[in-house]
Protein backbone atom coordinates (compact mmCIF):
# COMPACT_ATOMS: atom_id res chain seq x y z
CA UNK A 1 0.00 0.00 0.00
CA UNK A 2 2.75 2.24 1.04
CA UNK A 3 4.35 1.71 -2.91
CA UNK A 4 0.58 2.32 -4.17
CA UNK A 5 0.80 6.03 -1.84
CA UNK A 6 4.06 6.79 -2.91
CA UNK A 7 3.73 6.13 -6.94
CA UNK A 8 0.30 8.03 -6.88
CA UNK A 9 1.64 11.05 -4.78
CA UNK A 10 4.92 11.03 -7.39
CA UNK A 11 2.37 10.90 -10.61
CA UNK A 12 0.28 14.07 -9.00
CA UNK A 13 3.43 16.16 -8.27
CA UNK A 14 4.62 15.25 -12.09
CA UNK A 15 1.48 16.20 -13.19
CA UNK A 16 0.74 19.28 -11.42
CA UNK A 17 4.19 20.67 -11.23
CA UNK A 18 3.95 21.40 -7.70
CA UNK A 19 3.85 19.88 -4.04
CA UNK A 20 0.78 21.84 -2.75
CA UNK A 21 -1.66 21.16 -5.96
CA UNK A 22 -0.42 18.00 -5.75
CA UNK A 23 -1.37 17.57 -2.40
CA UNK A 24 -4.94 19.47 -2.94
CA UNK A 25 -5.34 16.81 -5.93
CA UNK A 26 -4.75 13.89 -3.20
CA UNK A 27 -6.83 15.61 -0.33
CA UNK A 28 -3.26 15.19 1.78
CA UNK A 29 -1.53 17.83 3.44
CA UNK A 30 2.19 18.63 1.45
CA UNK A 31 3.97 17.64 4.10
CA UNK A 32 2.76 14.39 3.74
CA UNK A 33 3.37 14.41 -0.24
CA UNK A 34 6.61 15.12 0.71
CA UNK A 35 7.41 12.74 2.56
CA UNK A 36 5.96 10.04 0.64
CA UNK A 37 8.47 11.32 -2.26
CA UNK A 38 11.26 11.47 -0.27
CA UNK A 39 10.40 7.63 1.16
CA UNK A 40 10.34 6.77 -2.93
CA UNK A 41 13.45 8.28 -3.76
CA UNK A 42 15.48 6.99 -0.64
CA UNK A 43 14.12 3.36 -1.87
CA UNK A 44 14.75 3.81 -5.21
CA UNK A 45 18.01 5.91 -4.58
CA UNK A 46 17.38 8.84 -7.06
CA UNK A 47 16.22 11.99 -7.13
CA UNK A 48 12.96 11.88 -8.55
CA UNK A 49 12.29 16.22 -8.81
CA UNK A 50 14.79 19.31 -9.18
CA UNK A 51 13.32 21.72 -6.75
CA UNK A 52 13.13 25.61 -6.49
CA UNK A 53 11.01 28.29 -4.55
CA UNK A 54 9.62 28.26 -7.29
CA UNK A 55 8.93 24.80 -9.36
CA UNK A 56 9.48 21.30 -9.42
CA UNK A 57 11.10 19.97 -12.43
CA UNK A 58 11.07 16.43 -13.19
CA UNK A 59 15.14 14.32 -13.18
CA UNK A 60 15.61 11.96 -15.50
CA UNK A 61 15.39 9.56 -13.56
CA UNK A 62 11.91 11.01 -12.57
CA UNK A 63 10.90 11.05 -16.14
CA UNK A 64 11.98 7.44 -16.67
CA UNK A 65 9.84 6.45 -13.54
CA UNK A 66 6.87 8.50 -15.07
CA UNK A 67 6.90 6.85 -18.36
CA UNK A 68 5.74 3.56 -16.72
CA UNK A 69 4.31 4.85 -13.47
CA UNK A 70 0.83 5.90 -14.73
CA UNK A 71 0.10 2.35 -16.51
CA UNK A 72 0.84 0.70 -13.60
CA UNK A 73 -1.34 2.50 -11.26
CA UNK A 74 -3.89 1.91 -14.26
CA UNK A 75 -3.54 -1.52 -14.38
CA UNK A 76 -3.95 -1.63 -10.10
CA UNK A 77 -6.93 0.22 -10.40
CA UNK A 78 -8.55 -1.80 -12.89
CA UNK A 79 -7.42 -4.90 -10.80
CA UNK A 80 -9.17 -3.57 -7.88
CA UNK A 81 -12.34 -2.65 -9.45
CA UNK A 82 -12.52 -6.43 -11.22
CA UNK A 83 -12.18 -7.86 -7.71
CA UNK A 84 -14.33 -6.00 -6.00
CA UNK A 85 -16.66 -6.15 -8.93
CA UNK A 86 -16.80 -2.98 -10.70
CA UNK A 87 -15.23 -4.02 -13.57
CA UNK A 88 -18.87 -4.03 -15.71
CA UNK A 89 -19.36 -0.43 -14.31
CA UNK A 90 -17.39 1.97 -17.14
CA UNK A 91 -14.96 4.36 -14.86
CA UNK A 92 -11.41 5.74 -15.04
CA UNK A 93 -9.44 7.73 -17.49
CA UNK A 94 -9.61 6.72 -20.80
CA UNK A 95 -6.66 6.92 -23.56
CA UNK A 96 -7.79 7.20 -27.19
CA UNK A 97 -5.26 8.45 -30.15
CA UNK A 98 -6.73 8.83 -33.69
CA UNK A 99 -4.20 10.90 -36.64
CA UNK A 100 -4.94 14.21 -36.30
CA UNK A 101 -7.46 15.55 -38.74
CA UNK A 102 -9.87 12.13 -38.73
CA UNK A 103 -9.53 12.18 -35.13
CA UNK A 104 -10.36 16.19 -34.79
CA UNK A 105 -13.13 16.10 -36.99
CA UNK A 106 -14.63 12.32 -36.43
CA UNK A 107 -13.68 11.04 -33.24
CA UNK A 108 -13.18 14.16 -30.58
CA UNK A 109 -17.21 14.56 -30.93
CA UNK A 110 -17.67 11.05 -30.37
CA UNK A 111 -15.35 11.11 -27.08
CA UNK A 112 -17.61 14.18 -25.98
CA UNK A 113 -20.73 12.13 -26.13
CA UNK A 114 -19.11 9.40 -24.46
CA UNK A 115 -18.47 11.50 -21.14
CA UNK A 116 -22.01 12.37 -21.15
CA UNK A 117 -23.42 9.64 -21.41
CA UNK A 118 -21.10 7.78 -18.51
CA UNK A 119 -20.32 10.63 -15.98
CA UNK A 120 -17.60 8.19 -14.29
CA UNK A 121 -15.19 8.32 -17.05
CA UNK A 122 -12.98 10.73 -17.66
CA UNK A 123 -10.79 10.95 -20.72
CA UNK A 124 -7.35 11.93 -22.80
CA UNK A 125 -7.51 12.26 -26.43
CA UNK A 126 -4.11 12.63 -28.05
CA UNK A 127 -4.23 13.34 -31.86
CA UNK A 128 -1.03 12.16 -33.69
CA UNK A 129 -0.05 11.28 -37.50
CA UNK A 130 2.63 8.99 -36.36
CA UNK A 131 2.25 4.79 -35.52
CA UNK A 132 0.93 4.65 -31.85
CA UNK A 133 2.57 1.98 -29.43
CA UNK A 134 -0.61 1.03 -27.58
CA UNK A 135 0.72 -0.75 -25.00
CA UNK A 136 4.00 0.87 -24.65
CA UNK A 137 2.51 4.60 -24.51
CA UNK A 138 -0.23 3.98 -21.99
CA UNK A 139 -2.92 4.34 -24.57
CA UNK A 140 -6.57 1.95 -24.24
CA UNK A 141 -7.93 2.74 -27.69
CA UNK A 142 -6.53 3.88 -31.32
CA UNK A 143 -7.90 4.52 -34.42
CA UNK A 144 -5.61 2.96 -37.31
CA UNK A 145 -6.22 3.66 -40.99
CA UNK A 146 -4.62 1.00 -42.93
CA UNK A 147 -3.10 -2.91 -41.71
CA UNK A 148 -2.53 -3.88 -38.01
CA UNK A 149 1.28 -3.40 -37.82
CA UNK A 150 1.08 -5.43 -34.41
CA UNK A 151 -0.88 -8.68 -34.92
CA UNK A 152 -1.14 -9.12 -31.03
CA UNK A 153 -4.00 -5.71 -31.12
CA UNK A 154 -7.64 -6.25 -31.53
CA UNK A 155 -9.00 -4.63 -34.24
CA UNK A 156 -13.06 -3.45 -34.80
CA UNK A 157 -13.27 -2.29 -38.12
CA UNK A 158 -15.69 0.60 -38.96
CA UNK A 159 -15.06 2.21 -42.25
CA UNK A 160 -12.75 2.19 -45.06
CA UNK A 161 -11.26 5.04 -46.82
CA UNK A 162 -9.13 5.45 -50.25
CA UNK A 163 -6.67 7.63 -51.48
CA UNK A 164 -7.55 10.10 -54.11
CA UNK A 165 -4.98 12.34 -55.92
CA UNK A 166 -5.86 15.73 -56.50
CA UNK A 167 -5.32 19.18 -58.09
CA UNK A 168 -7.07 22.61 -58.52
CA UNK A 169 -8.89 23.29 -61.78
CA UNK A 170 -6.61 26.61 -62.32
CA UNK A 171 -3.21 24.36 -61.99
CA UNK A 172 -5.29 21.63 -64.48
CA UNK A 173 -5.74 24.07 -66.63
CA UNK A 174 -2.62 25.75 -66.45
CA UNK A 175 -0.66 21.83 -66.84
CA UNK A 176 -2.97 19.61 -68.30
CA UNK A 177 -4.30 16.45 -66.50
CA UNK A 178 -2.76 13.43 -66.60
CA UNK A 179 -4.21 10.12 -67.56
CA UNK A 180 -1.27 8.06 -65.77
CA UNK A 181 0.46 7.61 -62.43
CA UNK A 182 3.28 7.48 -65.44
CA UNK A 183 2.54 10.85 -66.31
CA UNK A 184 2.81 12.63 -62.97
CA UNK A 185 7.12 13.23 -63.17
CA UNK A 186 6.05 15.85 -65.75
CA UNK A 187 4.26 17.26 -62.81
CA UNK A 188 4.81 19.61 -59.85
CA UNK A 189 3.72 17.40 -57.03
CA UNK A 190 3.20 18.39 -53.38
CA UNK A 191 4.23 15.52 -50.67
CA UNK A 192 2.17 15.64 -47.91
CA UNK A 193 3.22 13.59 -44.48
CA UNK A 194 6.91 13.59 -45.12
CA UNK A 195 9.62 15.29 -45.25
CA UNK A 196 12.04 13.48 -47.24
CA UNK A 197 9.28 12.29 -49.37
CA UNK A 198 8.80 8.98 -51.61
CA UNK A 199 10.32 8.49 -55.10
CA UNK A 200 6.84 6.87 -56.07
CA UNK A 201 3.24 7.18 -55.59
CA UNK A 202 2.00 3.65 -55.55
CA UNK A 203 -1.53 3.40 -57.04
CA UNK A 204 -3.75 0.06 -57.04
CA UNK A 205 -5.99 -0.80 -59.62
CA UNK A 206 -7.76 -4.37 -60.07
CA UNK A 207 -5.14 -5.52 -58.12
CA UNK A 208 -2.32 -4.91 -59.46
CA UNK A 209 0.34 -1.83 -58.25
CA UNK A 210 0.99 1.00 -60.60
CA UNK A 211 3.93 3.18 -59.47
CA UNK A 212 3.87 6.86 -60.28
CA UNK A 213 7.36 8.49 -60.49
CA UNK A 214 7.14 11.81 -58.51
CA UNK A 215 9.88 14.72 -57.80
CA UNK A 216 8.04 17.22 -55.20
CA UNK A 217 8.51 20.57 -55.43
CA UNK A 218 7.34 21.20 -52.25
CA UNK A 219 7.34 18.96 -49.22
CA UNK A 220 4.89 19.32 -45.95
CA UNK A 221 4.40 17.49 -43.05
CA UNK A 222 0.83 17.58 -42.87
CA UNK A 223 -1.95 17.03 -45.09
CA UNK A 224 -3.40 19.90 -44.43
CA UNK A 225 -1.24 22.30 -45.66
CA UNK A 226 -0.34 19.92 -48.55
CA UNK A 227 -4.18 20.06 -49.47
CA UNK A 228 -3.83 23.95 -48.67
CA UNK A 229 -0.99 24.23 -51.32
CA UNK A 230 -3.06 22.20 -53.83
CA UNK A 231 -6.33 24.93 -53.64
CA UNK A 232 -3.93 27.44 -54.21
CA UNK A 233 -2.92 25.75 -57.28
CA UNK A 234 0.70 25.04 -56.73
CA UNK A 235 0.41 21.38 -57.86
CA UNK A 236 -0.80 17.73 -57.19
CA UNK A 237 -0.85 16.36 -53.80
CA UNK A 238 -2.09 12.86 -52.52
CA UNK A 239 -4.26 12.43 -49.84
CA UNK A 240 -6.91 10.52 -48.29
CA UNK A 241 -10.48 10.32 -49.07
CA UNK A 242 -11.29 12.20 -45.80
CA UNK A 243 -9.00 14.59 -45.93
CA UNK A 244 -10.06 16.05 -49.30
CA UNK A 245 -13.36 15.27 -48.65
CA UNK A 246 -14.70 19.04 -48.08
CA UNK A 247 -12.90 20.76 -50.79
CA UNK A 248 -13.56 18.28 -53.64
CA UNK A 249 -17.30 18.93 -52.28
CA UNK A 250 -16.52 22.85 -52.80
CA UNK A 251 -14.66 22.13 -56.22
CA UNK A 252 -12.03 23.60 -54.72
CA UNK A 253 -9.75 21.01 -56.10
CA UNK A 254 -11.37 17.61 -58.45
CA UNK A 255 -10.00 14.12 -58.46
CA UNK A 256 -8.04 12.63 -61.34
CA UNK A 257 -6.46 9.55 -61.84
CA UNK A 258 -9.30 7.44 -60.61
CA UNK A 259 -9.25 4.87 -63.03
CA UNK A 260 -5.60 4.06 -61.47
CA UNK A 261 -6.84 3.95 -57.98
CA UNK A 262 -9.05 1.18 -56.80
CA UNK A 263 -7.71 0.08 -53.37
CA UNK A 264 -10.05 0.64 -49.72
CA UNK A 265 -8.08 0.74 -46.38
CA UNK A 266 -9.59 -0.16 -43.58
CA UNK A 267 -10.87 2.19 -40.51
CA UNK A 268 -10.37 0.29 -37.07
CA UNK A 269 -10.50 0.69 -33.56
CA UNK A 270 -7.65 -1.33 -32.26
CA UNK A 271 -7.01 -2.46 -28.64
CA UNK A 272 -4.37 -4.60 -26.69
CA UNK A 273 -6.97 -6.99 -24.44
CA UNK A 274 -10.06 -8.11 -26.13
CA UNK A 275 -12.21 -9.04 -23.84
CA UNK A 276 -10.53 -8.68 -20.53
CA UNK A 277 -10.86 -5.15 -21.37
CA UNK A 278 -11.83 -2.09 -18.36
CA UNK A 279 -15.52 -1.70 -18.96
CA UNK A 280 -14.54 1.74 -19.71
CA UNK A 281 -12.45 0.74 -23.02
CA UNK A 282 -15.33 -1.81 -24.05
CA UNK A 283 -18.16 0.43 -23.75
CA UNK A 284 -16.23 3.09 -25.91
CA UNK A 285 -15.70 0.29 -28.76
CA UNK A 286 -19.34 -0.20 -28.83
CA UNK A 287 -20.25 3.72 -28.18
CA UNK A 288 -17.58 4.52 -30.89
CA UNK A 289 -17.90 1.47 -33.73
CA UNK A 290 -21.65 2.31 -33.85
CA UNK A 291 -21.45 5.92 -34.24
CA UNK A 292 -18.36 5.74 -36.90
CA UNK A 293 -20.28 2.75 -38.81
CA UNK A 294 -23.06 5.17 -39.30
CA UNK A 295 -21.33 8.10 -40.36
CA UNK A 296 -19.13 6.17 -42.52
CA UNK A 297 -22.19 4.93 -44.30
CA UNK A 298 -23.63 8.40 -44.50
CA UNK A 299 -20.74 9.66 -46.47
CA UNK A 300 -19.99 6.32 -48.34
CA UNK A 301 -17.13 5.72 -46.74
CA UNK A 302 -15.03 8.44 -45.32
Amino acid sequence: MDRFRELTAFVAVAEEGAFNAAARRLGQSAPVVTRLIGALEGRLGARLFTRTTRSVALTDSGATLLADAGRLLGELEELEAAAAGAHRDPKGELRVTAPVQFGQRFLLPIVADFLDAYPNVQARAEFLDRIVHLVDEGFDVALQIGALADSSLYQTRVGTVRHVTIAAPSYLDAHGVPRAPAELIGHRTINPGNLHGPRDWIYVAGGRAIPGRVAPRLHVNTASAALGAAVAGHGITRLLSYQAADALAAGDVVEILTASEDRELPVQLVYPEGRRAAAKTRAFIDFAARRLRAEAKHLGAY
